[in-house]
């Protein structure tokens, strides 16, 4: 059998909704249409995603807290409760770890169970990124890169040496996509961190797109679309 790579399902949440992430162009997403579920609803969308895949991790994009606005706290707060078994990764544009130790404790004792994504795209500066997994082994870091440009004021993308365990390979113009996956930059990814989980994001269009990330060096693949579309 080849193997495949397990898929973490992705909710990307605007104002209170999920929407469709296309192609890294943020101020054009408009509300999910899924085959899955009816409506935008978060919680409706997570119960599908979460079934769909037999996953027990959820990726969440904080995309108002990506562009600048506050972080949806209450919403965020909402989807631990109702999802008590699901680990959380959460993109809420961290600049530092302190902003993320702020997040955890506004969502009081579910926050065990969010792992922090610090992307390349929010971090200033290399001290920011060499505190960010001082204390935290569990947060993952995500390399980001739009139209083969690298989002990374901080030069996350050179310093393999500051990686975390966790490391999320980011293709933005990929994403929703159906341009397959960027096999290339993960193949490059794992022999910079040969020992890391690598996650990558953004192009997979159907199992066979899973297989060749299998055999590129992936761990794991972060999806939405092809699940919403039930090509996977």
């Amino acid at each position: 059998m080849v193997p495949v790579v397990p898929v973490i399902p992705v909710i990307d949440l605007l104002r209170g909704q999920v929407v469709r992430a296309v192609r890294g162009d943020r101020r054009n997403y408009q509300p999910i249409v899924s085959a899955l579920c009816a409506g935008s609803d978060p919680l409706t969308v997570a119960h599908a995603l979460l079934a769909r895949c037999q996953s027990r991790s959820l990726y969440i994009a904080d995309l108002d807290a990506l562009q600048g606005g506050p972080r949806q706290v209450d919403l965020l707060q909402a989807l631990l409760q109702a999802l008590p078994a699901t680990e959380m990764w959460v993109d809420a544009g961290f600049a530092d770890a302190g902003q993320a130790r702020t997040l955890r404790a506004q969502l009081g004792a579910d926050a065990a169970r969010v792992v922090p994504v610090f992307a390349s795209e929010s971090l200033p500066s290399r001290a920011a990124l060499q505190a960010c997994f001082a204390t935290d082994a569990r947060a993952a870091l995500s390399l980001d890169r739009r139209d083969g440009q690298r989002l990374d004021a901080a030069g996350c993308w050179d310093a393999p040496e500051l990686w975390p365990q966790r490391v999320i390979v980011m293709t933005l113009e990929r994403v929703g996509s159906d341009a397959g996956p960027d096999l290339e930059t993960i193949a490059d990814v794992r022999r910079k961190a040969p020992s890391a989980t690598v996650i990558g994001a953004g192009g997979i269009r159907h199992a066979a797109d899973l297989e060749a990330a299998a055999a590129a060096g992936a761990d794991a693949w972060l999806v939405a679309s092809a699940l919403h579309d039930q090509r996977l």
